[in-house]
């Protein structure tokens, strides 16, 4: 899902061939690159950095053209990848593991990043499998956290949908446990979101579980 990277010599952050178009938001307003720029300008010297030094001069338009594209969930609607629908009188376990992401813990403004694991039991409407991936991106592009995500996703299967069944499952790592804080490298957060047959059936739940873990603890 992630874009191909640009790079020249050593560094890790030469975007210069990067789309340039300004993202706009959902009432069509640009996003305000240059208010970032001066935020970040004012970050690089509250932390004792001269901002005007060769390595960082291009970093605050670096730095707001990230966000620009980090936070560009904010301005899209994931129910659009979910109106597409078929007709199928299929009424098994739809399942799309392993769908990765990264997003932007709120509290910090650190990532984290995983995967998605969404399974569903259908009312008579089924989705292209694509649009799950979708969904995913779309809700991860946002000052985040897990668990908030976590329920988006599955409410968001719920009204557009209305299966037997939404489960949903993600797995991630925080920058903000790994890199800070606490400093735990490889610790793990799971949260999960059950909705329909799959709350209320504690078979359904434990196959749904079954599927996605490969009978794994």
């Amino acid at each position: 899902m992630s874009d191909a990277s640009h790079s020249h010599g050593s560094s890790c952050g030469g975007d210069e061939g990067s789309d340039s178009s300004v993202p706009t938001t959902a009432a069509g307003v640009p996003v305000d690159l240059k208010r970032i720029e001066r935020a970040v300008r004012e970050i690089l010297a509250a932390v004792g950095e001269d901002p005007d030094r060769e390595g960082l001069l291009e970093t605050p338009a670096r730095v707001s053209r990230m966000y620009a594209e980090m936070f560009s969930g904010l301005h899209q609607d994931p129910r659009v990848h979910l109106q597409k629908v078929f007709t199928e009188k299929y009424d098994e376990v739809v399942l799309v593991k392993d769908i990765s992401f990264n997003s932007m813990c709120e509290h910090h403004l650190l990532p984290f990043l995983g995967k998605a694991h969404i399974g569903y039991i259908p009312g008579g409407k089924v989705l292209g499998l694509s649009k799950l991936a979708r969904v995913v991106e779309v809700v991860s592009k946002r000052p985040q956290v897990q668990e908030r995500m976590t329920e988006t996703i599955a409410d968001l299967m719920v009204q557009e949908l209305n299966p037997k069944g939404v489960a949903v499952v993600i797995e991630a790592t925080h920058s903000c446990m790994t890199m800070r804080g606490i400093r735990k490298p490889g610790s793990m957060c799971v949260t999960s979101a059950m909705r329909g047959i799959f709350r209320s059936h504690l078979s359904s739940r434990s196959e749904i579980m079954t599927l996605i873990y490969n009978g794994k603890p």
